[in-house]
């Protein structure tokens, strides 16, 4: 196998430096910039942040409509009804005190011309409807597949609801049963059992078999019907779409050792692989062969695409037919996958499983914003969103609130979910996924400054083009975060480019890999053990053409002499400004800076985040051409700093960059 490893190209940074330095500074001259400014003081309703809101305590219609008025009151133009443990038991799932409290939220709504996105669950996660679907037909609790071992030549004993998928005879002579039995497992429910005043359990109601398209049916008439018969007059007005929170083929809990799945499944699955996957599924539990890690790999890829086909298209069909959208998200931050059914693709945010200066480069978690506003581009969607404070617990600050939400809207975020504004923090209520990040916190009193800034942010990021030539290339259940890493400290913004694109949408030419309006002449390849046989010919396409590189290690597949690796950041950085010209320059250089460059009504705008707990100061330079000034993404005004001049970023600040042509 041949390989070749790109050189540092110091003379080339140098020139492109040179050049950028004599653009940037070619264009003084400010033109009219039309609405631009105004719109972007004080953007639509639409781009508000759009909080959960807990109902958590017993509902009552002045408290409903006295909260509603103050999240206006404090820039916040939008809610997610989100029924949550604590209602009283005379508020269940879909109760008619429940329905009735839908409609005054909604009328409400409505009159203040403020928006609505219903949530599909009570509480998570989704396809369940609060134990309804098992208690319709306990043949609809959630299954999957464990294996058993037989001693000697013993018949395999059967409980209620399992089934034998296959006998297999092990290689130490041993014998061994695929066994399909009901997972046992819950969902979170929406009420408290016991005394609120000692210690507290929450009804568990049995979750749903989401792989399986009868189940999903009767979810989606005990569920998504009745919102249409109940509040469809709000369709495509105030109601913009239903979230579906993080549906679990298992459930929550439940067997140890169980893979989702069932003998149900076995043609579906041999579809999407292209073999049968039953004579290794004795491999899925053991890595009984060299071959045993891959099986795995295509099981769970599988899976994943029988939940997108079972459960997600069903819905988002549905939210099609009736004129909103499928909002939410999929159980992991890396199912980029099942972003294709949502008509607002999204991502969790919760857990702490990102803070400053820790997991914001690394670990699954740190894909996620990326998985949901890459899905946005090449799925031609409009909003794509997050989810986020969840759980962060009661210490969480509103500076860290603040870096969270800059996070995410610098990697392209324009829906922001806050989790959670609580109706109610009585009792135990409060101690329930802290924190409230609304009216019970202590930063309500300034809350309007930090719910424009999202607004103006997500303004920007909708409507617009993205400027990013490199492409990242991803599996439906796996983001590469090494080489993406690489990318953000030096300033070399991408997408994450799913690879069935590359034979569904995509069109490789000559100048790289074209789709939904992006060309992307560098494409990266980063953790991949195998790949799709249907993704061959247009990798060794872009292979031939020079534009593929390999981080770390190359596949057989396609090697040879065309096959380029970058075994260090300096190697890859080197190998992709060889490829793609840079967009933005900092002198001096620094890691801690994220950039997202759009283009909205004819205006480029650069926006630059320090992510780190450290100043910047430096000069930038940026390839568009025109008159340049900074914008104040707090107060929505021009910033007085000098448009060529060297930058302070201080510590996690968000900085606008405008280009005028």
């Amino acid at each position: 196998m041949t390989t070749r490893r790109h050189p540092a190209c110091f003379m080339f940074f140098f020139m492109a430096a040179f050049l950028f330095g004599i653009l940037s500074g070619a264009f003084r001259g400010f033109a009219a910039d039309g609405p631009f400014l105004g719109e972007f003081r004080d953007p639509p309703r639409e781009f508000s942040v759009m909080p959960f809101w807990f109902w958590n305590d017993d509902l009552q219609d002045r408290e409903i409509v006295r909260q509603i008025a103050d999240f206006e009151a404090h820039g916040v133009y939008g809610f997610v009804i989100h029924p949550r443990v604590g209602l009283p038991r005379d508020i269940g799932w879909m109760s008619p005190r429940m329905i009735h409290a839908m409609n005054v939220a909604l009328e409400e709504a409505k009159r203040r011309r403020m928006y609505v996105v219903l949530y599909d669950e009570g509480m998570y996660p989704s396809g369940s409807a609060s134990g309804q679907v098992v208690a319709r037909n306990p043949g609809h609790a959630a299954r999957g597949l464990v294996k058993v071992a037989l001693k000697g030549d013993e018949k395999l004993p059967l409980g209620p609801g399992q089934k034998l998928v296959k006998e297999i005879r092990n290689a130490d002579g041993s014998r061994s049963a695929i066994v399909e039995k009901p997972s046992q497992g819950i969902i979170r429910g929406l009420h408290y059992i016991g005394d609120e005043a000692g210690p507290l359990k929450e009804d568990s109601p049995p979750a749903g078999d989401i792989l399986n398209p009868e189940a999903v049916d009767s979810f989606m008439e005990l569920v998504y019907d009745r919102f249409a018969r109940e509040f469809g007059s709000y369709f495509g007005s105030t109601i913009l779409g239903i979230f579906t929170d993080e549906p679990s083929p298992l459930g929550r809990g439940g067997v140890k050792g169980m893979l989702p799945g069932n003998a149900a499944l076995l043609p579906q699955i041999e579809r999407i692989l292209g073999y049968s996957i039953e004579p290794h599924l004795a491999e899925l539990w053991d890595g009984g062969s060299a071959d045993a890690a891959r099986y795995r790999e295509d099981y769970h890829r599988a899976i994943s695409i029988c939940l997108e086909e079972n459960y997600y298209r069903r819905l988002s069909r549905w939210c099609a037919d009736h004129r909103i959208a499928l909002t939410g998200h999929p159980a992991s931050s890396m199912d980029i996958g099942a972003e294709r059914y949502f008509q607002i693709p999204g991502q969790d945010l919760v857990w702490r499983y990102v803070v400053p200066g820790k997991s914001a480069l690394e670990g699954q978690h740190s894909t996620m914003a990326k998985c949901a506003s890459s899905a946005m581009i090449h799925l031609l969607r409009r909003r794509n969103a997050n989810e986020l404070y969840g759980a962060y617990g009661h210490n969480l600050t509103f500076e860290e609130m603040q870096w969270l939400a800059g996070w995410g809207l610098v990697r392209g975020h324009n829906l922001l979910y806050p989790h959670a504004f609580y109706y109610s923090v009585r009792g135990p209520r409060r101690d329930e996924r802290p924190p409230d990040v609304g009216p019970n916190s202590g930063w309500w009193d300034r809350y309007r400054p930090y719910a424009d800034f999202c607004r103006r942010l997500c303004w920007l990021n909708t409507d617009s083009q993205h400027r990013a030539e490199v492409a990242i290339l991803a599996d439906a259940n796996r983001l590469p975060d090494q080489s993406a890493r690489v990318c953000f400290q030096n300033q070399i913004d991408f997408n994450y480019l799913e690879v069935r694109h590359l034979w569904e949408e995509a069109r490789v030419e000559k100048d790289g890999v074209r789709l939904a309006g992006m060309v992307y002449r560098a494409v990266v390849l980063d953790g991949w053990t195998s790949l799709p046989e249907k993704a061959l010919p247009a990798l060794r396409q872009l292979a031939r053409q020079g534009r593929l590189i390999f981080w770390k290690e190359p596949l057989a597949q396609l090697s040879g002499p065309q096959t380029a690796v970058a075994s260090s950041a300096g190697q890859l950085t080197a190998a992709l400004r060889s490829l793609v010209r840079p967009d933005l320059v900092l002198q001096p250089a620094s890691e801690n800076i994220r950039y997202r460059h759009v283009v909205k009504n004819g205006q480029h705008v650069y926006m630059l985040f320090n992510e780190e707990n450290s100043p910047v100061e430096a000069k930038v330079q940026v390839s568009a051409r025109g008159g340049r000034r900074w914008l104040d993404p707090f107060r929505g005004e021009v910033d007085g700093t000098a448009a060529g001049e060297k930058v302070l970023f201080r510590p996690y600040e968000m900085k606008l960059l405008q280009v005028s042509p």
